[in-house]
């Protein structure tokens, strides 16, 4: 079985095991994903999904979010941890999104870098989500699991996302991150990982396990 053979059945023993790839992170509008993965920087997701409920109840919109006082955007983002410059990415990203693009997320890995506290992790979820194209997102969990499933063999974000994007049809890339994060906290976790009873290591697909 080649590398490539591997990743595949890799991605189809996930497939199966979740139908449903989803974002974890709650958002209505594109620019609010792009604002609630800044403010995951972290922190859980979970703590996110609860802030911003109140958060895009408070600033709606880009404009309201815009012309928030940054004392009072701080506040609400508080528990989310590095605060002051998350209220700072999200107010000045806000004008930035407006004034540049229109009120419009772009839909480019190079305009999306040019967003205060945007990395290739959330322009990739971005283009991902919001875009659908290939797109490998980088976040603890993928870069743990594809360390251990042994695709690669370092912790640096930008060449797991390279040997990933090598190994992994561009139409499932996307998608397949999605699941690593579900299999990181259901089975494959950092502390524990169940390797018994884990549906790649009893198929011989995980090189921890071959």
């Amino acid at each position: 079985m080649t590398e490539k053979e591997r990743a595949a059945a890799i991605v189809a023993t996930l497939e199966a095991i979740y139908p449903q790839a989803v974002c974890s992170l709650d958002y209505g509008e594109p620019w609010q994903l792009l604002f609630s993965a800044r403010l995951a920087a972290q922190c859980t997701d979970k703590r996110v999904n609860e802030v911003s409920k109140t958060l895009y109840a408070k600033y709606p919109t880009l404009e309201a979010m815009a012309n928030a006082e940054l004392a009072e955007l701080e506040e609400v983002v508080r528990s989310t941890g590095l605060f002051r410059m998350k209220a700072h990415d999200l107010k000045y990203g806000a004008a930035m999104l407006l004034s540049e693009y229109g009120g419009r997320v772009p839909d480019t890995m190079d305009e999306l870098l040019t967003l205060p506290g945007v990395g290739r992790k959330i322009a990739n979820l971005i283009l991902g989500d919001v875009y659908g194209k290939p797109a490998v997102v980088t976040d603890t969990h993928c870069i743990r699991l594809s360390n251990r499933m042994g695709f690669c063999e370092t912790k640096d974000p930008r060449k797991v996302e390279s040997a990933l994007s090598a190994l992994i049809e561009p139409e499932k890339q996307n998608d397949f991150c999605h699941r690593l994060v579900l299999y990181g906290r259901d089975v494959c976790t950092a502390r524990s990982p169940k390797c018994d009873g884990c549906a790649l290591a009893d198929a011989g697909l995980c090189k921890k396990r071959l």
